[in-house]
């Protein structure tokens, strides 16, 4: 178990630096629903919290957040917020900052000078943990007593810190502090100094998630489960919605499969599962595999999302997402693969181009999906015809061209049979992923699905790594759920230990 006072003193300081410029939001997933209105709590809270107790949880909930966000996003970092120049956000950032530093203008300007906003500007920079070189010189009772004698010199202290900046900044920021040389105002040259200074503490916070990384991951499993713990005691009833998530999963694992089942989903289990097949007794992992499987096809108007996935909400989001849009890619792939003949279809290079045209006009199109769809229409039909000229092959007969271009405007519909065959497919390859791993999953794609491997491959791969780190992590309050919805207290204590 390793120190998690150590770690949260590594991470203390990361929920500052997110408030003060970053795009990448880790909001607290278990205060917040998916709509972002803090009225409308994911989870029940306890009742009777005080405000203490409350503030001490989402502080515990931000760096459990934080330290989740650093092992499994391997891309996270801290970035300069950029907002929209129209917004209101920008407008009213941009006024205060403004007043701010036109008074100090003023100050400076008046006879005698008043530096009282210059001593708060210098004491915030030598508080700084990226200037600790120049406490001997930023001694602020001096600084003080210079300036009630009008004796501050404010132009050779920017001058100095320059200077520090210079030593100080990552190579990536060389060319901000050049700039700054040139700036003969002091109070323009404060300004900026600012601005570095919280680019160059950006950069002091993406080095510590750098360097914390390797023992958060490998210590991760323990800290956000003893977090998790933490918050637990605090509010009793925070697994509610995880039970009622596997209750549901259990359901339809006892659910026989319908008479027109595919037989392809027969798909071979886990030893655990092994074991129980014949028996009355449903295998745990069998019932977790189908929770995280449900997911994937999660109702974004259901508020009850299982806490123990909230802070993978997003990325859960993103591969069903992604999902949708692979199951539209092969499907257009099937259907005009139909129409090609044998020539266009061993041509690798004919099969890329078509791909990757359907995945650009697919691309940020989502919500347009018709519109796309008949996009990718004109497109494919003017590929094939091309294609077929360069062979000289014949054309496409205007039947074939219309039969073809419905098709292709049809496979978006749900009920659609190339449609959700392709989709059955592609969540029967991401359950193997779980059940067996992402490479025996691919060795075993069936028909339809073959084209995007390597889009498989990937997404197979993230999505296996999420779920393996949440059971990992959350594999005993599984258990004792589990036991719960399957077992009588008989059969409990054996069956939890075969899995």
């Amino acid at each position: 178990m390793p120190d998690v006072q150590k770690i949260d003193a590594q991470n203390g300081d990361a929920p500052e630096a997110q408030r003060g410029a970053c795009n990448t939001a880790v909001p607290d997933p278990y205060l917040e629903n998916s709509s972002g209105r803090p009225d409308q709590p994911a989870c029940s809270p306890s009742q009777g919290l005080s405000v203490t107790e409350l503030m001490e949880t989402v502080n515990g909930v931000s760096k459990m957040s934080i330290a989740h966000e650093i092992v499994v996003n391997q891309d996270f970092h801290m970035e300069e917020m950029a907002l929209s120049p129209d917004s209101l956000e920008s407008k009213i950032k941009e006024t205060m900052h403004s007043a701010f530093w036109d008074h100090l203008r003023e100050q400076l300007a008046a006879t005698p000078p008043n530096y009282t906003y210059v001593l708060q500007l210098l004491k915030e920079i030598k508080e700084s943990r990226l200037k600790s070189q120049i406490e001997e010189v930023m001694d602020m009772e001096l600084l003080k007593q210079e300036a009630d004698h009008g004796a501050l010199d404010v132009s050779h202290l920017s001058t100095y810190i320059l200077s520090m900046m210079t030593m100080l900044c990552a190579p990536i920021r060389d060319e901000e502090v050049e700039k700054l040389e040139s700036i003969s105002d002091p109070v323009l040259l404060l300004r900026e100094i600012f601005h570095v200074l919280g680019l160059m503490k950006m950069d002091m916070v993406n080095f510590t998630i750098q360097s914390i990384r390797p023992h958060l991951q490998e210590h991760s499993i323990q800290y956000e489960r003893a977090k998790f713990q933490e918050l637990l005691q605090r509010m009793p009833n925070f697994l509610d919605h995880t039970a009622k998530w596997l209750s549901q999963a259990a359901a339809e694992v006892m659910t026989p499969p319908p008479p027109s089942y595919d037989p392809t989903e027969q798909i071979t289990s886990s030893p655990a599962d092994e074991t129980v097949k014949g028996s009355p007794i449903i295998s745990p992992s069998l019932v977790l595999n189908q929770g995280y499987m449900n997911l994937l096809h999660w109702d974004p108007d259901n508020e009850e999302f299982p806490e123990t996935v909230m802070m993978d909400r997003t990325r859960l989001q993103e591969i069903q997402f992604q999902l949708n849009k692979l199951t539209i890619l092969a499907s257009v792939l099937l259907v005009t693969n139909s129409y090609c003949g044998p020539k266009l279809l061993s041509s690798p290079h004919f099969v890329d181009r078509l791909k990757q045209i359907i995945k650009v006009l697919l691309e940020g199109n989502q919500s347009r999906l018709h519109e796309a769809l008949l996009s990718i229409s004109d497109q494919v039909l003017q590929e094939i015809q091309q294609a077929l000229v360069d062979l000289n092959l014949p054309a496409l007969s205007k039947d074939d061209m219309a039969s073809l271009s419905g098709q292709i405007h049809s496979v978006a519909k749900e009920d659609n049979c190339v449609h959700s065959i392709i989709d059955q497919r592609i969540r029967l390859f991401l359950k193997g992923c779980l059940i067996r791993g992402v490479q025996p999953s691919l060795r075993d794609l069936p028909g339809g699905i073959t084209p995007i491997e390597e889009e498989l491959a990937e997404m197979g791969q993230r999505f296996s790594c999420l779920i393996l780190h949440n059971q990992q992590v959350f594999g005993p309050y599984y258990a004792d759920i589990l036991k719960k919805v399957l077992f009588s207290p008989q059969e409990s204590e054996v069956s939890m230990d075969s899995t």
